[in-house]
């Protein structure tokens, strides 16, 4: 078991995700005395008789006035057993983007619904949206369950619903777990409730802590070396008159001295001599450490290029079909130009055809669509100037993933994973 787990909070505006960040940060003992005095202050004056703790997260001034989170903010915490990085994303539709940005890291996800309204529109496409991202687990928050009549009978009703809609999008009943809370309470936030005898479950907090993620579950043990090059380092100085170091991060699997490795695109085949990092050389380095390679041979290598294991080095696409979450309000339709960033590499695409559209609403999928719209998940053909190296999402989500950007601005249009992702939910067509 990892004693760091990365999660993120999604569901609808007014759900209570703000509160129950705020709940979770305050019952782990992670605010200041002087922010919880500033928070029952500013509680007092809005004539409120408890504190409001969703005043501990939501930061900006548009966000205080509106009632609603609008930008992703990661909160750490920490119990006796376990650490937290949590990325609070918001919950309007307008905001999506960012709950795809919050929850692409993400190895367990809190979807939260309010027990009055059940599941609703924003629920099903934040569940599609997290199903797509490969998230390994999910925890369904119904909240305000203090504020519904018949709370086993309505709690009962909202998890049936919620597991048809999780099977049908691929996760597993181990894999998702619903619990009834009262965020503005503390029902089963830290601790189990006596308000919910119908509920014989874990508490969130405690769920948190004991449910079993790995790093494999972010897909990125199961294949070998990923090393794409961010900057390549000669500082041609009295004391290192002849040094070529490759400065980046492990993005899978392993590499340590004396290992063979391809340089790709060009498919030159080399040995890894030493691992630098600042504080002396490493014998190992694993998923996620940032150091700089130097290699036996001298060989032309650029930023964007990766150092990859030859046992299952993957081919460099030109052409292939991705599935896209479009998150701009400008269609995307076959034909466009745009920008396309993987990993360090970012090189000029075409937009080929629009293979097929997919409703998670009614979970079937609309072939040969004109277009995507804003927050539509699509599966396109996309052709690259440039050769990028990359596994399918299914099997890495960081080297299976990209960004769509806009050439003109500079903003990002889309996020992509690359393979047929939709495979893995059970659709339909129309």
């Amino acid at each position: 078991m990892s004693d760091l787990l990365r999660l993120a909070t999604a569901g609808s505006v007014d759900d209570g995700k703000s509160t129950l960040v705020g709940r979770l940060l305050y019952d782990t003992k992670s605010v200041l005395a002087d922010q919880i005095d500033a928070v029952t202050r500013a509680s007092v004056d809005r004539g409120l008789a408890t504190p409001d703790l969703s005043l501990l997260v939501d930061g900006l001034r548009a966000e205080r006035e509106q009632g609603i989170t609008i930008d992703v903010a990661y909160r750490y915490f920490a119990t006796p057993t376990r650490s937290f990085v949590l990325a609070d994303t918001p919950g309007h539709v307008q905001y999506t983007r960012n709950t795809v940005s919050g929850a692409s890291t993400a190895q367990l996800v809190i979807l939260l619904v309010d027990a009055r309204k059940g599941v609703i529109e924003q629920t099903r496409r934040h569940a599609a949206v997290l199903a797509l991202l490969g998230v390994p687990k999910l925890v369904l928050a119904v909240n305000k369950i203090d504020l519904v009549d018949n709370p086993a009978e309505v709690f009962a009703s909202i998890s049936a619903e919620f597991n048809h809609l999780t099977s049908t999008l691929g996760w597993s009943d181990e894999d998702v777990l619903e619990i009834p809370v009262s965020a503005l309470h503390g029902d089963n936030v830290a601790s189990r409730s006596a308000n919910t005898p119908y509920y014989d479950g874990p508490s969130l907090i405690e769920h948190l802590e004991s449910v079993p993620v790995d790093a494999d579950s972010m897909g990125r043990h199961s294949i070998g070396l990923r090393f794409p090059v961010q900057y390549v380092i000669r500082p041609r100085t009295a004391e290192y008159p002849d040094y070529r170091g490759y400065a980046g991060q492990v993005a899978a699997g392993s590499v340590a001295p004396g290992d063979e490795v391809v340089v790709l695109p060009s498919g030159i085949k080399t040995t890894v001599e030493r691992i630098d990092t600042a504080d002396g050389e490493l014998a190992l380095a694993q998923v996620g450490r940032s150091v700089t390679l130097v290699l036996a041979d001298d060989v032309d290598i650029s930023r964007g290029d990766t150092i990859a294991s030859p046992a299952d080095a993957p081919e460099p696409l030109g052409e292939f079909d991705a599935t896209v979450c479009w998150l701009a309000e400008k269609p995307l339709r076959p034909g466009a130009r745009l920008l396309l960033k993987h990993g360090t590499r970012t090189t000029q695409a075409i937009v080929g055809s629009l293979v097929e559209r997919f409703d998670e609403q009614k979970l079937v999928a609309q072939p040969d669509p004109e277009s995507l719209e804003l927050n539509d998940i699509g599966r396109i053909s996309i052709r690259v100037a440039e050769p990028i190296v990359a596994d399918n999402y299914a099997v890495n989500r960081h080297t299976g993933s990209f960004l769509l950007i806009d050439p003109a601005g500079g903003n990002t249009l889309g996020a992509g994973l690359i393979g047929d992702v939709l495979s893995a939910v059970e659709v339909g067509t129309v």
